[in-house]
This record gives structure tokens, sequence and C-alpha cells, in this order.
């Protein structure tokens, strides 16, 4: 079952029956236990310990009840999960979230600190849901001479692994400004190479109007 929630510590996830799963290799976590609702185990395998990589759902009320004495497992934290022969990273892909990119004729101009960072007319426009448009350009539009490399990465389980530039002005260094996917997944393809910008921490102007900078969690 996908088990779609969101808070500190919750995230997207497939929920397994006990006959699905090998019991056998888990032992209770040291601890707690859990917060009542999910139980943590270790998992186990010869002479490899995972800590509190399953968790049982003891008990839950409605609706969650169904989910009760299933198993769910961390993400990324020594173990791999797969749908099918793809394997999926951070979270489970939550089916009521869509990612779309389309391709635009917009003029699209990236400021920061009053210096043209970036400007196109040819960019894709991706709209995810819950977050603001995100405007992908191709890197040929953007300045390069005020891209500076940065060692940080990301994983989205809707488009791959980006990795961050970091954008140099007269006024400083703004650090992660600027990510790429250079392979993203196959559903995702359209963004290949192409840089986007936070729109929290830039100044885009779409069509000659600059557009207000939206509240995230990357706002700060």
């Amino acid at each position: 079952m996908l088990l779609a929630w969101y808070g500190p510590g919750r995230l997207p996830t497939y929920c397994l029956p006990a006959d699905d799963v090998r019991t056998y290799l888990f032992r209770p976590s040291a601890g707690s236990g859990g917060d009542g609702f999910v139980v943590d185990h270790d998992v186990v395998v010869g002479d490899l310990v995972v800590e509190r990589a399953a968790k049982l759902i003891s008990r839950a009320d409605p609706p969650l009840d169904v989910l009760g004495r299933h198993w769910t497992f961390t993400w990324d934290e020594g173990l791999s999960w797969f749908e099918e022969a793809f394997e999926v990273h951070v979270h489970a892909r939550d089916t009521s979230k869509r990612v779309d990119v389309v391709p635009s004729d917009r003029h699209v101009v990236v400021e920061l600190d009053g210096e043209v960072v970036a400007e196109s007319r040819r960019p894709h426009a991706l709209f995810e849901s819950t977050l603001p448009t995100r405007w992908y350009l191709p890197r040929e539009d953007v300045r390069a001479d005020m891209l500076v490399p940065s060692d940080s990465l990301s994983r989205c389980p809707y488009k791959g692994t980006a990795s961050y530039l970091s954008i140099r002005t007269a006024s400083g260094l703004h650090h992660d400004v600027v990510w790429t996917y250079p392979e993203p997944i196959p559903e995702c393809p359209r963004i290949a190479g192409l840089l986007a910008f936070f729109n929290e921490k830039v100044d885009l102007v779409i069509d000659g109007v600059c557009e207000e900078r939206p509240r995230s969690p990357w706002s700060s």
C-alpha cells in the first residue's frame, strides 16, 4: 500500500503486509521502540546491522487502520527500494503529485543583485504540484562567468539527481542558487542539462514583469 503522508520524518512510503516481509531478519531497536504507532526495528543480515531501518505499524486509527501490522522501511540509509527493476530514491512517488515540463516561448530574465545572470526566449516550464513554477534555461543562455561549481547534490524521486552551482555577483557569492539534472529519470527527459534558479533567491522577470518571490522551504 502507498502511504502518502507528510511531516517531520514522514514522507510517502510503501507499506507491506507481514506475510511478504522476512521478519526473521529484524530485531526490536534499542530505546523507546518508536512512537507507539510505528515501532522501530534493526535489520540484521549476517554481520551487517542497519539500525532502525524497518518500521512496524503496530496500531493505527481510521482511516489508517488498514495498515496495522504492515511494515515499511527507511529510504537511502543502507537499504535500496525498487519499483519493478527501477531504483527509487528519497521516498515513494505520490500518485497525486504531478510533474509536467513544457517548452515555452516566454522571455525569461534572471537577475541577482541588479545584475542579469541569464536571459532566454526558449525556456522550459516545470510545473510540480504545490511548488512554484520552475524555469529551466539552456546553459548557453546563462552567463558562464558568473557560475561557480558546487559539490552539493540532491535527489528527487520525480526528477533524479541534481547538481548545483553558485552565482558570484559584485556583491559576493550566492551559494547553490542554480541546479541542473544532467541525467534526469526517463519520465522527465526535457530538463536534461538545463539550468534552473531558485525563484525564492533571484529576481525572475517573465515577459517584462518581475515575479514576486514565492515563500517556500527554500526561501531562507
